[in-house]
């Protein structure tokens, strides 16, 4: 099966839009993008919007599935979906699947129609934490801490993540963010959650995406050259911080075994990454677990512009959701972008190998929740 559509809604800052129109504006447009009717999707994808999700939103798109994903695992969700797609088209019980997104998170803080969220959640297990503030940026930097006191990995190093999706956001006019930064400017920011300043977090933003999957028997008709579908895998982990055994790995060490094991290749064969940054720590712990470098090395490893466009591993080459955009659920941006990379789409934020090639493999890494939850999906241009 194979990726044949693709498409972002109007992002960034949007003020005008509610997340339905977002929805509706990028799947439209990844439709348009595929060159296929609107008639060949039998499957749809939704999470985060409407009291029965995916069902409010295919009807306001004015779809009637015959299969149907409302998985919510934070982050990681879309590529979670995107692998339950790609298994039901192989099945037999779907054709073509739409996966959409789309949040008004930034403009609703703006408008006050919602506030900031102190945590994630009150009920079930996290009661325990949240009395004691226990948020979701703090279980992150109590991730970091431990990966720092274990390895020896440097603020500076962190802050190299941060700086390099910024300088990979410069050629993305989409980016919120454009205007370059520095090591210092990042170390001397506002104090968000011990270690983490401000320019370690990601952006608030508003916007969409869409994906559309489909069978081999409709790559023939589509406008683009397909991008394959090479292997998936998936991973849950925790939910509450003492059940989590060991600070420094994520739930990725297991997705991207999987997803590599399945698709028959390793990490050494991958020309990019598009790997989920709300924090800078996820980034560089997210290498380590996915192989691209031992466990411990990330901090050196993220050095030295090694994950810049045109570095060795480029990673998060639209800047990520330090620099691009985060709505919320950022997972499917990462499936959009590396598509993207792999069609040769991404304008002056091109990735090419030496010689002036394009790349041929890419891997889109997703979180969620506090490391709890995470999908990898390895990707070959047709």
């Amino acid at each position: 099966m194979a990726i044949v559509g693709v498409a972002l809604s109007d992002s960034g800052r949007v003020d005008d839009a509610t997340p339905y129109a977002l929805h509706a504006q990028a799947a439209r447009r990844a439709l348009a993008d595929s060159g296929l009717d609107r008639s060949v999707i039998d499957g749809f994808g939704s999470a985060g919007l409407g009291t029965l999700a995916p069902v409010e939103v295919a009807e306001y798109l004015g779809l009637r599935p015959t299969w149907v994903d409302s998985t919510a695992v934070g982050g990681a969700t879309w590529e979670v979906m995107a692998a339950h797609a790609a298994e039901a088209i192989a099945a037999g019980h779907a054709r073509a699947v739409l996966l959409v997104y789309g949040s008004t998170a930034r403009a609703d803080i703006k408008a006050a129609r919602r506030t900031a969220n102190l945590s994630f959640g009150s009920r079930g297990p996290l009661q325990f934490e949240v009395a004691y503030g226990h948020t979701l940026i703090a279980k992150y930097a109590m991730a970091a801490r431990r990966h720092m006191h274990q390895f020896g990995t440097k603020l500076g190093q962190l802050a190299e993540v941060a700086v390099q999706a910024r300088a990979n956001a410069a050629t993305n006019p989409d980016a919120m963010f454009r205007d370059p930064i520095t090591v210092d400017e990042v170390l001397s920011g506002p104090m968000i959650a011990d270690p983490f300043t401000k320019l370690h977090c990601c952006v608030r933003s508003d916007g969409g995406c869409a994906v559309l999957l489909a069978a081999e028997e409709y790559v023939p008709d589509t406008a683009k050259s397909p991008v394959w579908v090479l292997g998936s895998g998936t991973s849950v982990s925790h939910t509450t911080m003492s059940q989590w055994p060991d600070f420094t790995v994520s739930p990725a060490a297991v997705s991207g075994r999987l997803a590599f094991e399945r698709a028959g290749v390793g990490p050494g064969d991958v020309h990019l990454a598009e790997i989920y940054d709300a924090f800078t720590y996820m980034t560089l712990v997210t290498l380590e677990d996915l192989g691209f470098c031992a466990k411990g090395e990330g901090g050196t490893f993220v050095e030295k512009g090694r994950l810049l466009r045109d570095g060795a591993l480029p990673v998060n080459t639209d800047g990520g959701g330090l620099s691009a955009c985060h709505p919320g659920m950022r997972g499917l941006f990462l499936l959009v972008e590396a598509v993207r990379q792999l069609r040769g789409e991404a304008g002056a934020g091109q990735v090419r190998r030496p010689g002036g090639t394009l790349p041929e493999i890419a891997v889109a890494s997703g979180t969620g929740g506090w490391f709890c939850s995470s999908g990898t999906v390895v990707l070959g241009r047709g």
